[in-house]
This record gives structure tokens, C-alpha cells and sequence, in this order.
């Protein structure tokens, strides 16, 4: 959940570390440094707070050179933000730096081990305790004293060229957890090592010049050639190569890909923030997702990367679905379309609660595993988990190169493009799209007839012009987010397909503007949470014209006897609603299944200007980070 960018070449390497720093900083961003070589000297700069306000204006005073450099901005797991817990952090020698993503989990065991050995600490994080360890197996590999001024034990046989590897190599044999770690020491000027198992580590190949990084935003402006590491991978990086070796096999697998976006994708633009301009991006982005997959002529959707045969995907008894967060309300909408137009049972998992619990998985049962970033932690464990039953995994994700893309039996890229923004918007969405789409394309291999098919794809059709007709509300929007500012609680409601997105819609509020919000089902309400309804809390209710509207209506009314105050989001046309709610939002008429692509566009703006209102960085929410790589 932090963010590495390595860099050695020809160039000064601390002006393309900071910039890398800034594109990784929805990463995490309660810290960030960098290392840089030169003339001989560790030079390290680190500094806590947002990129700005705090490493950048230190590198102005304080600046440094050298043509080779790691940097990490940080989201903290072990150590609280702090100057002295910020990376990177060096061995006891002072001659080895290191960045690092991820959990050392045996880090307290390791940290007495050394403490024993002699070592000092200075920060209160796992990754220090890893640099002295890989500190100590350096010394041991080149016969240097192993701490300090203690004698040297025996040297293992090595050459100069490959100690610095062997010492991270032999290090990591000892470490239990996860890491994405880049290594710089000052007797190799010229060498970047990098390491991963769980978090992930991308190679970014230029012209005499090469870079390590964990998110390819960092690098796109200088490079398009990747190599996506996996798990195990540590590689050798210089400016003019890269090696790669494998912990666990005898030859590491190495493929060069091309990055499918560009600088100007991952750039804010004229948008004040990123969250807005992924939500103004859902038009094009469901275009994307729809394109080339819409097969009138058959009345279905096609894919071709699911990597199943007609008769495989017909022989699927059970789908279960796992994902986290944002993705997870996306696969409670994918249940409820799945088993009506497929006729398929369909289970939603928390994907770290599947990977413990050991739920029953029955012959002929498929994972269908949700990611934007494809590196989620909890839901590449619980695709592993399910490969390692036997069943086959299917993955959902947006991000192209991604592990789970990579280890999954098969799956469905969103082509959303980058998301910057913490808050997932456009990313959802899409995944929304594909859902429907994969629910045609399953039922046209069971039940569903052919003119109700037809019709689904021509409602999906007209989703790019819909969106676009709903973000032309964004003024009235603003003006209601500014009525609503200053609640402290929210409920967020809705029945059959929209209460998945009640639930989105409060995380979304929750997430942005640190408004307590909660979502339930609208039936639900009177069960218990009803005894929080007065005057001071509003409702979003989401009561479109479905199978479930008069009974919406009917939950409705009773907030209203109780004065809570009703935000109704509606279907055009529907004059009634006016006469039982505060404030109306009206969204184009669709098919009832589609309602939760279109509800969820009025909801993200909603979120967006509470938050602008009550002064809060939207694109970097305290304490949340884009990409959840730990567990």
C-alpha cells in the first residue's frame, strides 16, 4: 500500500525519483524519502507528510545528486507516520539503503536475532530490521565485520559482482510475509536489486537507462517496456541490463510487455482533483468495456479471454465470487444478475474471509475473483486458495500486467484506464458493465431467450449516453451536497439491485468526507436502525421504477413520519416522488438491471462535493491508500 520508483542511468536521478513520487502518492502518503548514490556516499533524504509539503520542499533545501536513487512514499503498517519510520531505511554498516512495500511478519523474531548479534534500531518498522538483515548476510558474503566494529566471521564464497544480490537473496530466504523491496549499497554505484513476493515490482526498460517500480504511473512518462515481476523474482538492475533469478525455481520467467496507457492518461488534466475527472471519464470508460463484446447477431456478449470451452462454461454448477471493498458491493450486483439471467447459484465472499474459512467448494464451481488494481492481497489469496483446490479462477480486473491477471485460469479486463483516484468511480462502474455483460453471455448457454437478450444489449448500448445525460446534473449536485455538508450521519437505501449501491453510496461518503454513513437495505431499516432517524439525519433513497418501487415507497414513508429528511434518487418521469421527498435526483429511464450502473453516478458526485465542501483531500483520504497489498 506504498509506492517504490527506482532509478540508474545517465541522468540526475533525484528530479525523476520526485516526480515518480508525486504519480505514486495515492499509494500512500503519510511519509516519503529517497537514496540516492554519489561519489562513494549514501545520501538520504526523507521527510513525514504529503509529497509537497514535506520531501519536496526538503530536497529544495537539502538537495542531492547522483545518477542512481530509490525513493518510497509510505503508507504506515508498522511504526506510526514519523520522520524516523519514513523510508528508506539503511543496514547498520550505513551502506546499504532499502524501500520496502509489504509485512514483514516475522520481523519482531528477526529483530531480536540481530539485536542479539549486536544491531541497533533506530525506527520502530519492519523494514529497518530487513535492511540490517540484508546488511548482515552482505557482510558475511564480501568478509566485512558483520555489525559495527565486531571481527568478521568466515566470507562465503562469492564474487564482487553478484554479493549485493546474494546478500537480498539469502535475506529473504529468512523473511516470513510480503515485500516489494528495492536495494542500492554504496559499493555497487551502478546496481539497483529488487525483490518481491506478494507486492508488486515492475522493471521499466530505457534507453541506458532502467528503472524499479511498483506502479507503472510512476514510469510512463520515460518508458512503455515492462517486465512485471513474479512472486519470488529478485532482480539485478543496472542502466544498461537487468537479471532476473527466481527463489523458487531454477530459471526466473521473463517477458517484456508494453504499457497499455500513456502519460496523459494518468494525468489529472483540467479537473481539480482525480476522483472528478474518473467520474466525467465513465462515458468513454463503459464504451470501452462494451466495446467489440456487444454480438447482436448471436443476442450475447463474447469474451475472448475467459479461456473456457461452451461446454466448460455450461458444465459450471456454482459461481462464487470473492473481492474486497468497492469490488465486493460490485459482486453482490453480479449475484443477483447472474442468477437471474444465468440461472447460476451465486455466492459473494469477503475474499479474506474465503481464503480462512474453508467454505465447502463442490465439483464444477468457479471463482470469480473482482480487482481494479489486479494486486489486492486479500483476493489474489483467495484466487490462489481456490487454484489450489482444483477449481479453476476467474479474475475481472482493470489492470493489465496485474498478478491476479497473470495467475488466473482466464478473465475480463474492465479498460477502464489508470485510476488515480482513492475512491474507486469509474472502475466500479466498469465492473458493473462487464458483470452484466458476463450474466448475457452465461444465460445464452442456459435459458435466457434470445429478444430479452437483444434488449439487454441495446440498453447497454445507450449506458454511454445515459451517464453522459446524468453528469450534466453535476451543478445541482453541488448545490445539494452543499445543503446536505454539514450532517454528521447519512443512511443510504435501496431494495433488489440498488441495494448494492446503497451500500457503495455510503462507502463513497464515508470514504471522502469522513461523514459517518451507512448503507442497508431499505426493507432492513425498520429492524433496528430506524431508532437513529431524526431530523438532523438524511436518507438517500434509492427508489427507481422497479418491481421493488412501492414497497421502497412504503419503507420511505416511514422515515418520513419521523422527520428524517429524504434525498430520492428517481426515475425521469416519476412526478409522484416530489410530493414525499426533500430533494429529487432523476436518473434516465433502463432496464431495472441496469439501474445500479446509472445510480451510481449521482451518488459518486454527491460524495465528491460534500467533501470539496467540507474541505477534505479527496483524491488522498486519511489513513486509506489506492491499492490494498497487505493483508
Amino acid at each position: 500500500m506504498c509506492g517504490i520508483i527506482g532509478y540508474v542511468g545517465k541522468k540526475a536521478a533525484s528530479p525523476i525519483l520526485l516526480e515518480g513520487l508525486r504519480r505514486l502518492e495515492y499509494r500512500g502518503y503519510d511519509s516519503a524519502g529517497v537514496a540516492l548514490l554519489h561519489e562513494g556516499s549514501l545520501l538520504i533524504r526523507k521527510k513525514i507528510g504529503k509529497i509537497d509539503a514535506g520531501i519536496a520542499r526538503l530536497l529544495k533545501s537539502e538537495p542531492v545528486a547522483g545518477t542512481i536513487g530509490i525513493a518510497h512514499t509510505r503508507w504506515a503498517t508498522h511504526g506510526i507516520p514519523s520522520d524516523k519510520n519514513s523510508h528508506p531505511h539503511r543496514d547498520a554498516s550505513g551502506k546499504i539503503a532499502v524501500v520496502h512495500n509489504g509485512v514483514i511478519e516475522n520481523y519482531d523474531t528477526l529483530k531480536q536475532k540481530l539485536r542479539a548479534a549486536g544491531h541497533k534500531f533506530k525506527s520502530d518498522t519492519d523494514t529497518e530490521v530487513l535492511a540490517h538483515l540484508i546488511g548482515e548476510h552482505y557482510a558475511i558474503r564480501v568478509g566485512s565485520s558483520r555489525c559495527d566494529d565486531r571481527t568478521a566471521q568466515r566470507a562465503v564464497p562469492t564474487t564482487n559482482g553478484d554479493a549485493l544480490t546474494q546478500a537480498v537473496c539469502d535475506a529473504l530466504r529468512e523473511v516470513i510475509g510480503t515485500y516489494g523491496i528495492a536495494v542500492i549499497c554504496t559499493d555497487f554505484p551502478d546496481t539497483i536489486v529488487g525483490a518481491r513476493r506478494g507486492s508488486p515490482l515492475i522493471i521499466g526498460i530505457g534507453n541506458e537507462e532502467n528503472f524499479l517500480t511498483s506502479d507503472a504511473n510512476a514510469i510512463v512518462a520515460h518508458t512503455k517496456k515492462v517486465v512485471y515481476l513474479n512472486d519470488y523474482d529478485v532482480a539485478t538492475v543496472t542502466g544498461e541490463r537487468f537479471d532476473v533469478l527466481n527463489l523458487g525455481a531454477d530459471t526466473a520467467n521473463v517477458q517484456i510487455s508494453k504499457l497499455e496507457f500513456s502519460q496523459e492518461d494518468a494525468a489529472r488534466g483540467k479537473h481539480a482533483h482525480f476522483m472528478l475527472k474518473e467520474i466525467f471519464e465513465q462515458p468513454q470508460t463503459v464504451l470501452n468495456a462494451l466495446r467489440g463484446r456487444l454480438d447482436f447477431a448471436g443476442a450475447t456478449a463474447k469474451f475472448g479471454g475467459l479461456n473456457m470451452t461452451e461446454k466448460e462454461l455450461r458444465s459450471i454448477e456454482r459461481i462464487v465470487i470473492a473481492a474486497s471493498g468497492t469490488s465486493w458491493h460490485a459482486a453482490l450486483v453480479g449475484e443477483y444478475l447472474i442468477e437471474e439471467f444465468a440461472k447460476i447459484p451465486v455466492e459473494v465472499e469477503f475474499a479474506h474471509e474465503f481464503c480462512y474459512r474453508n467454505a465447502p467448494l463442490q465439483k464444477n464451481t468457479v471463482l470469480l475473483v473482482l480487482s481494479q488494481s489486479g494486486e489486492t492481497a486479500d483476493t489474489l489469496a483467495a484466487l490462489r486458495e481456490a487454484k489450489r483446490r482444483g477449481h479453476r479462477a476467474l479474475a475481472i480486473v482493470n489492470v493489465v500486467g496485474s498478478t491476479i491477471a497473470r495467475e488466473s485460469d482466464g478473465g475480463i479486463y474492465m479498460h477502464a484506464g489508470p485510476e488515480i483516484g482513492v475512491a474507486s468511480t469509474k472502475a466500479f462502474v466498469s465492473t458493473l458493465t462487464v458483470l452484466m455483460m458476463l450474466a448475457v453471455h452465461l444465460g445464452r448457454m442456459r435459458s435466457l431467450a434470445a429478444p430479452r437478450a437483444t434488449e439487454i444489449l441495446h440498453a447497454l448500448e445507450a449506458l454511454p449516453q445515459q451517464v453522459e445525460k446524468i453528469l450534466g446534473q453535476n451543478n445541482a449536485l453541488k448545490k445539494l451536497a452543499k445543503k446536505y455538508a454539514k450532517a454528521d450521519d447519512f443512511f443510504f437505501l435501496g431494495r433488489g439491485y440498488t441495494f448494492p449501491i446503497a451500500l457503495e453510496g455510503a462507502l463513497k461518503l464515508k470514504e471522502i468526507s469522513y461523514i459517518h454513513a451507512e448503507g442497508y437495505s431499505a426493507a432492513e431499516m425498520k429492524h433496528g436502525p430506524i431508532a437513529l432517524i431524526d431530523a438532523k439525519t438524511p436518507t438517500v433513497f434509492l427508489v427507481p421504477q422497479d418491481a421493488m418501487y412501492e414497497k421502497t415507497l412504503a419503507n420511505l414513508a416511514m422515515i418520513r413520519a419521523r422527520k428524517g429528511p429524504v434525498i430520492a434518487l428517481a426515475t425521469e418521469g416519476d412526478k409522484g416522488i416530489r410530493k414525499v421527498a426533500d430533494d429529487v435526483i432523476y436518473l434516465p429511464k433502463t432496464l431495472e438491471p441496469l439501474n445500479p450502473i446509472l445510480a451510481s453516478v449521482p451518488l459518486q458526485l454527491f460524495a465528491y462535493h460534500i467533501a470539496v465542501a467540507r474541505g477534505c483531500d479527496v483524491d488522498k483520504p486519511r489513513n486509506l491508500a489506492k491499492s490494498v497489498t497487505v493483508e
